[in-house]
């Protein structure tokens, strides 16, 4: 009974394609929305996820508050951090893999008649292991540069082809502000990080010529933490607050002037963001699932009304009441299964396609392809079943006399 019914829904469907057509291109559009929209969502999830990821390993990042302190309208900030400080925390804190002070200002550098304005940040080795920098040619700085203060610079891929093009610049002196400094090393690309911000626009300079060249003092901007392994990340976490806590003199009971910030959180942060929006966006085209419902049912009840005589004459010659309403359901649901069955194959397209123009990774996402075919096949069930049992309860000799 259920093959017959099965062939009798697929001959009404095919006697009227273009209304079939018309009929399943609601449940298309809505399928295919929501589909694309969740795997755009979680592919720019997973870009965030990877762009933080590409920060560091198992990186803190401690940075001097700018809490106002003292009596109101005093307007002394939080004190900024020193190279003591660094060096208290590689004794006193275990377990890391790298800690690398930062002090950066933003300076043009010019090569011939090129110049880039971007960000020269001073630093240690320990920045290039903290940040998960490698070279892509050239070394890192000596003992002797980093201590002596040396003008000697590592540049991003950006500065390299902005300044130099496809020349290889190592060797070359490039002008950075009002002194020369010259080029040790470049910089793997990294590409996009947040907010649209390029990685590889960056000057890599020791941070004692940082200081003396660039800021013109001692202070130290931030301090990047590399744990060496994840499950001591609370624990070291905690391990810094208390440490700088005392090398600040901050009373009990006294708020942080410092903030030590975990990538982990703020991956967290801005991944839970755009998960909300993919949600919100899924469920707005969801609505367009409705809709197509509410099309299958409206030519579902215009299908019955149609075929009255039909339905008659096979009520009257021993059709059960339950092979009528089989009939007509499976038909409702072979229309809407198979635009869901498109709306997979379109959205399928469409999210690799726009996942290449957004630059964000694309990833098959068999649980929302899979609930999204099951959905549509329920709307067929869920719209169908009224014009069905309608039909099924007609009565037989009102039905032949039907025109």
């Amino acid at each position: 009974m259920l093959w017959n019914s099965f062939l009798l829904a697929l001959r009404g469907i095919r006697r009227n394609l273009l209304r079939s057509f018309l009929t399943v291109l609601g449940i298309v559009i809505g399928v295919s929305a929501v589909i694309t929209m969740v795997t755009l969502g979680n592919g720019a999830t997973q870009a965030v996820k990877d762009q933080v990821a590409s920060l560091g390993s198992n990186l803190l990042q401690v940075r001097s508050g700018q809490r106002m302190f003292g009596p109101p309208g005093s307007g002394m900030r939080a004190p900024s951090f020193t190279l003591e400080d660094v060096k208290a925390i590689q004794e006193r804190v275990t377990g890391l893999a790298a800690v690398a002070p930062e002090a950066s200002r933003t300076a043009t550098v010019v090569s011939s008649a090129n110049n880039w304005s971007t960000s020269v940040t001073g630093s240690t080795n320990d920045f290039f292991t903290a940040g998960s920098w490698t070279l892509a040619a050239g070394r890192e700085f000596t003992k002797a540069e980093e201590e002596g203060g040396q003008t000697v610079c590592i540049i991003g891929e950006t500065i390299r082809r902005e300044l130099y093009g496809t020349a290889q610049p190592l060797g070359e002196t490039m002008r950075v502000k009002n002194f020369s400094c010259e080029i040790i090393g470049i910089l793997v690309s990294k590409g996009q990080a947040s907010m649209g911000r390029d990685q590889d626009e960056i000057v890599v300079m020791p941070i004692r010529t940082v200081q003396r060249r660039l800021i013109g003092n001692r202070d130290v901007s931030s301090i990047q933490v590399s744990v060496q392994s994840e499950n001591d990340i609370d624990r070291v976490k905690d391990d810094l607050t208390q440490l700088l806590r005392e090398r600040r003199h901050l009373e009990d009971g006294e708020d942080d002037n410092f903030n030590v910030q975990d990538t982990r959180q703020i991956a967290d942060a801005l991944s839970g963001t755009t998960q909300i929006l993919t949600m919100l966006l899924g469920a707005v085209a969801s609505v367009s699932l409705l809709v197509g419902g509410i099309g299958i049912m409206n030519i579902m009840l215009v299908s019955v009304t149609e075929r009255t005589r039909e339905i008659g004459i096979r009520l009257a010659i021993g059709a059960l009441e339950q092979e009528v309403l089989m009939q007509f359901l499976i038909e409702a649901v072979v229309l809407a299964a198979l635009g869901g069955l498109v709306g997979i194959i379109l959205a399928t397209l469409a999210s690799v396609l726009l996942a290449q123009v957004m630059s964000v990774p694309y990833t098959f996402n068999t649980g929302i392809n899979l609930l999204s075919f099951v959905f549509s096949a329920g709307i067929g069930i869920l719209f169908g079943y009224m014009p069905a049992k309608r039909a099924a309860r007609l009565d037989p000799i009102e039905a032949l006399r039907h025109e």
